[in-house]
């Protein structure tokens, strides 16, 4: 199926004290991060819809390989530049349409919107129950659109219209960069996109995981995090987010062989590159020989002390374990070998808080 994007960046950037479309984040324009993020999705026909400063963004879009459409009523409002897209559109059956300042939209985000696409509603991605960008538009609103009066410009038209809005777990749809504030919060945004937010973390669990395991995952989390706290209190520099969203998603494979490969490689394939590396790990992590603390230990070891959605003490977990494979010795000692460690790595975070899990967890009221 071919499918289309427009990237709008005619307007005048009149708030942000810059040129949007040319501002860079890590390196890269605005054009050329819309565009690659569409490209990374598969999509092949790329428009960007120049107005202010045209020379300087075709000059832009041609550096990427991407097409530039000169819309010379740009000063009449993104509809304008929406009409003089779709009048170059052929032999598609739908399109995305991206204001230029939304560049943080995940490629999983756009894949997951294909996914839905079905020839005739709007495809809307919503986060927290809030519309976002991009839509995707099945071309045969083209003809409505070009005859449209622009009252309430392309989302009053498409008000009128059968959509249907598809979760995603990807804030970013909902951000864009009106003001400085803004773009600040971008390039924040930007330096730990393969960590994710908390919000977006309990979003995927929801979408990806069944209840049972989502509650198990918020109280390996729940104790991650008060361990985490502590540790960072006493001198550990620790990332309590990257610690959260890893210790919640790390059986997002449960139920699968090697649930915990299967895990990371879904993760990197969505983006969260930096969740992957603990996730590989969680299901039996050794102590550091550094004697070092880092959040995979400490996702490790919360995780063995939950079972279901309740804490349970190491040694109980673990001999729950050896009784249910007692026939079988072989698990019975990789079991073994799993419960040292653990305790191991139980016995270097006792020292680290200065008390006994146990009573720690006690005085957070977790047990």
């Amino acid at each position: 199926m071919n499918i289309g994007a427009v990237i709008l960046a005619a307007g005048y950037s009149t708030r942000i004290g810059g040129f949007k479309p040319l501002m860079q984040l890590d390196g890269q324009s605005l054009i050329e991060r819309c565009a690659g993020l569409f490209r990374q999705a598969g999509i092949k026909t790329i428009l960007v819809v120049t107005g202010h400063r045209a020379q300087e963004v075709e000059i832009e879009a041609n550096r990427i390989a991407v097409q530039s459409i000169h819309n010379p009523y740009y000063d009449r409002g993104m509809f304008s530049s929406i009409c003089t897209a779709v009048r170059h559109l052929s032999g598609i059956a739908g399109f995305f349409v991206l204001p230029v300042d939304i560049p943080l939209i995940r490629p999983a985000t756009v894949i997951t919107l294909l996914a839905s696409f079905d020839d005739r509603s709007v495809i809307y991605p919503c986060f927290g129950g809030l519309r976002g960008h991009p839509p995707l538009i099945p071309a045969h609103l083209i003809p409505a659109i070009l005859t449209h009066d622009g009252q309430g410009g392309l989302k009053g038209l498409l008000a009128t219209q059968v959509g249907q809005d598809i979760d995603v777990w990807d804030q970013g749809v909902l951000l864009d960069a009106d003001t400085s504030e803004d773009f600040a919060v971008l390039t924040q945004r930007l330096s730990r996109l393969d960590i994710g937010e908390p919000a977006e973390a309990l979003a995927l669990a929801a979408q990806s995981m069944p209840v049972r395991g989502l509650r198990h995952g918020l109280a390996v989390a729940g104790i991650a995090s008060a361990l985490g706290r502590e540790l960072n209190r006493r001198g550990c520099n620790l990332d309590l987010f990257l610690l959260h969203n890893a210790a919640l998603l790390h059986d997002i494979a449960k139920g699968q062989s090697q649930h915990e490969k299967q895990g990371a490689q879904a993760l990197r394939g969505l983006g969260l590159g930096r969740l992957s590396r603990i996730v590989a790990t969680h299901r039996d992590t050794p102590p550091p020989a550094s004697g070092k603390i880092t959040e995979k230990e400490i996702v490790c070891l919360a995780d063995k002390l939950v079972r279901g959605s309740r804490h349970i003490p190491v040694r109980k977990r673990f001999e729950e374990k050896l009784a249910l494979y007692k026939e079988d010795q072989k698990a019975c000692q990789a079991i073994r070998n799993r419960l040292a460690n653990a305790l191991a790595l139980q016995s270097l975070v006792e020292k680290a808080i200065g008390q006994k899990i146990e009573d720690f967890l006690r005085s957070e009221e977790i047990v």
